[in-house]
């Protein structure tokens, strides 16, 4: 019989650590090559991680809820007792789905359990996560915990924690933040909590880019199984052609080592509203796409995102970040900066405004940018031009063309 042991792979930049959300297999199951063995959720997303090898399985290793490090084995398989042509999926659901994680034992207590997000934050001010009593599960110290430690006196005593809200009604429900709702709490903590924000709003008649994209979209539906092309792929072109002559921008802050790392690829992410929450997938290579294949990615992203199947590439390497929210995307808003990015552009609703052009009113469709920066590497002028770089290429999107002759 050979052995072969599965260990929780490399999930992106900085995670070191996954909570294991589902297994998908059981013991004893016959497993193929690539097929889906466990769903594990880190700091940026919930993932389903396939088997590389195809066999039986003989031990799963940790429970739904425990917390799983990088590198630690999930499960041994015998890679002899089946193979890729004749192995059959089990598609039975996994045993007790829905486990509520328990604290674990004082041996595994011996180290501190902990995201690195929490970690890097209590680093960053000194604190012994040792010293502190974790509330999460398995007595994971959660951020929460290390904001409580935080907002201690100089003399070191607590500050008094805030009463439980009560209900006020007995048809109001409590609503516990778990999962990647949990996640994304404390990711937006830790943005806010570590960047200073500041956000630049302005306006762009992209009447012209209206048009341009009408016309394209006109032309490919000529062509079978082409791609409709959303405002997406433009707005990803215009800001590889600002991040030219703007490159601080493109960039990530290493809270480490207090360095600014201006970025030599473009890798945006785009943000995607899913059941759960907000994912933010990646499309790698952004200035080596034709305007289709954004199109293609964005559509592919978007879906995978809903449905789970979200891959390690998938969710590594971004350099700034855009969300949108479509027709439903308001007048402006201040979005949050995807941490340890510099810089996020919120996108909202294009509408049809009365607009002064010369000394006469013209209908004009108008949409409002918002960018939000970190205004510990980005001043407040840098913010402005940039800003006014980007419409210039969406107000007169022939410039993007231009550039190229």
């Amino acid at each position: 019989m050979s052995t072969y042991e599965f260990k929780l792979p490399d999930m992106g930049e900085g995670v070191i650590e996954g909570e294991i959300v589902k297994w998908l297999v059981n013991e004893g199951d016959t497993v193929s090559e690539d097929q889906g063995l466990v769903e594990v959720m880190t700091d940026k997303a919930t993932v389903t991680v396939p088997s590389p090898r195809g066999g039986k399985v003989l031990k799963r290793f940790g429970n739904e809820g425990d917390i799983a490090k990088v590198h630690q084995t999930l499960m041994t398989l015998d890679t002899d007792a089946g193979t890729e042509a004749d192995a059959k999926p089990n598609l039975s659901p996994a045993v007790n789905p829905q486990v509520v994680p328990t604290r674990s034992d004082p041996s595994r207590n011996s180290k501190v359990l902990a995201t690195p997000v929490t970690r890097k934050i209590a680093h960053e001010h000194g604190l012994d996560l040792s010293d502190l009593e974790g509330t999460g599960p398995q007595g994971r110290v959660t951020k929460t915990d290390v904001m409580a430690a935080l907002s201690s006196t100089p003399s070191g005593t607590r500050v008094p924690e805030l009463p439980s809200v009560p209900f006020s009604a007995a048809g109001d429900q409590r609503i516990p933040l778990r999962g990647l709702r949990r996640k994304i709490a404390d990711k937006m903590v830790r943005s806010k909590f570590t960047a200073p924000h500041y956000t630049f709003v302005e306006e762009v008649d992209v009447t012209e880019l209206v048009a341009l994209r009408k016309r394209i979209n006109q032309t490919l539906a000529e062509t079978p199984a082409a791609t409709k092309i959303s405002f997406l792929p433009f707005i990803c072109k215009a800001l590889v052609r600002t991040f030219k002559k703007f490159p601080l921008l493109n960039a990530n802050f290493d809270e480490a080592t207090q360095e600014l790392i201006v970025r030599s690829n473009y890798n945006f992410g785009i943000a995607v509203s899913t059941d759960e929450g907000l994912t933010v997938p990646v499309i790698s290579g952004v200035d080596k796409l034709s305007l289709e294949e954004l199109a293609r990615q964005v559509q592919r992203l978007g879906r995978a995102a809903k449905d789970k199947s979200l891959k390690r590439e998938d969710l590594i390497g971004g350099t700034f970040t855009i969300t949108s929210l479509g027709q439903k995307g308001g007048l402006f808003a201040t979005p949050i900066i995807n941490h340890p990015e510099v810089a996020i552009l919120g996108v909202h609703r294009i509408q049809k405004c009365p607009v002064v052009r010369g000394d006469e009113i013209v209908v004009r469709e108008m949409m409002h940018l918002s960018l939000s920066l970190d205004h510990r590497v980005i001043d407040g002028a840098v913010g402005a031009e940039f800003t006014y770089g980007l419409i210039r290429y969406l107000a007169h999107p022939e410039n993007l063309f231009l550039e190229l002759v």
